[in-house]
């Protein structure tokens, strides 16, 4: 599982014209999910974000993660992070998880998310939509971060 996050000033989804989603200072999740992805992944990778410390302290150092800075989670699926890239220029997708087991793991990673920021800290987008998303990158300050690998 992969895990692109961007520390953000606002950050919103829209779908169809219509915003669904919109958080203020805090972090984009861009969530990628592979075909050998499984619950415990979704969980390590949901704990690493939420401890993850991108935001500065008082000294100016990233040493605050995203629960103590009280910002918000915007996590939006973004299947095209697990393409296999290794060779050509056209992407490949069969690395990615099929579409049935990839919504559950982000819906378990959102349900995840709000147990430990909370209902009002945590957005989403939409699994399977055109989506059009806006964020203002607060740096910038990007991460990519994964799961173990399996063997």
């Amino acid at each position: 599982m992969k895990g692109l996050i961007q520390r953000v000033s606002e950050a919103s989804v829209t779908v169809d014209g219509e915003k669904i989603s919109a958080i203020g200072p805090g972090l984009l999740l861009l969530l990628g999910v592979e075909k050998d992805d499984a619950q415990n992944e979704a969980r390590d990778l949901c704990r690493k974000i939420l401890s993850y410390r991108v935001f500065p302290d008082e000294q100016g150092r990233m040493n605050v993660n995203v629960q103590d800075s009280g910002g918000s989670l915007l996590i939006v699926p973004q299947f095209t992070l697990a393409a296999d890239t290794g060779s050509g220029t056209r992407p490949g997708f069969s690395l990615a998880a099929a579409p049935d087991m990839a919504n559950s793991l982000y819906q378990n990673f959102i349900a995840q998310a709000r147990a430990e920021l909370g209902e009002d800290r945590v957005g989403e987008g939409q699994f399977g939509a055109d989506m059009k998303v806006a964020l203002v990158n607060d740096g910038p300050v990007t991460f990519m971060l994964e799961t173990g690998k399996k063997g």
